[in-house]
């Protein structure tokens, strides 16, 4: 009988928690749409007001009407596809050499020792000044935004998966190694695992690094892409179509944030069945 009753206590428990988890996921959601409507009725009352001339802050009616003339003429999608091939093909890149080379400082003192002055010392330079090197190096296409994508890019992803390897327990790679496992077996059952969660972290602030190193390319040099059409929109004092690829832009990078967010959680969704139990 005891048993039972604490079966059922845990069960009333859980659905407790479920319905509790239902409840904050919805009011965020509420949050977010009431932020965006209260951000949007400022800007109409800001308009309506005319604090500033149209042509410096233009309504959202506007706004809306630049958009829709934008996709029918097909001028968005051919900057926006330009952009989004930039962007992942630069994260990708970015990642894959991050990570890679993160494992490796990770298991290497001396690698560490070797390139981390590089490392720090690239970082700390802004990304927009070596930006015109690269485009007279590698020219304003495609490849340029690549590589000024992958560049920032990389950083956060090498710490991260510096600092994800390196919070591996030690007991842990002791028991591994008095289970006889391969290389291969404590990198995919132990290391792996145990970074992830850093590792996923890296990745949600590579989704956006991603799309402003692609801009930064495209605002030094480029023949396509929203950051060009920034550009021309800007000479031509168009405002509506910048707010029109700024708002483009936010929404390619909030779509590889959630993306990503999503990949995390069902990655880890083992470790939240673990913590239930």
């Amino acid at each position: 009988m005891q048993q039972g009753l604490a079966q059922k206590t845990r069960t009333i428990t859980r659905s407790t928690s479920m319905q509790f988890n239902w409840w904050r996921i919805s009011a965020r959601r509420v949050a977010s749409a009431v932020s965006v409507v209260v951000v949007l009725a400022v800007w109409q009352l800001v308009t309506m007001l005319e604090i500033y001339p149209s042509f410096i802050v233009p309504p959202p009616i506007a706004v809306a009407e630049k958009f829709v003339i934008v996709i029918e003429d097909g001028r968005l999608w051919i900057h926006f596809r330009t952009t989004l091939i930039s962007v992942l093909s630069g994260m990708f890149l970015g990642v894959s050499i991050g990570i890679t080379l993160g494992y490796l400082i990770a298991r290497s003192k001396l690698l560490e020792d070797l390139l981390s002055p590089l490392v720090i010392a690239f970082q700390a330079t802004p990304i927009i000044s070596y930006a015109p090197l690269l485009i007279i190096w590698f020219g304003s296409g495609l490849e340029s935004k690549v590589i000024i994508s992958a560049l920032i890019v990389f950083f956060p992803m090498l710490m991260n998966t510096m600092v994800g390897i390196r919070n591996v327990p030690q007991s842990l790679h002791d028991l591994m190694r008095t289970s006889r496992a391969t290389w291969w077996q404590t990198f995919t059952k132990l290391e792996v695992p145990a970074a992830l969660p850093v590792l996923m972290n890296g990745m949600r602030i590579s989704a956006t690094l991603a799309v402003i190193g692609a801009v930064v390319g495209e605002f030094v040099g480029a023949k396509a892409g929203l950051g060009f059409l920034i550009g021309v929109a800007r000479n031509q004092f168009d405002t509506p179509l910048v707010f029109v690829a700024v708002f483009t832009l936010t929404a390619m990078a909030l779509t590889l944030y959630i993306f990503v967010v999503v990949v995390e959680h069902r990655l880890l969704a083992w470790q939240r069945r673990v913590k239930r139990d």
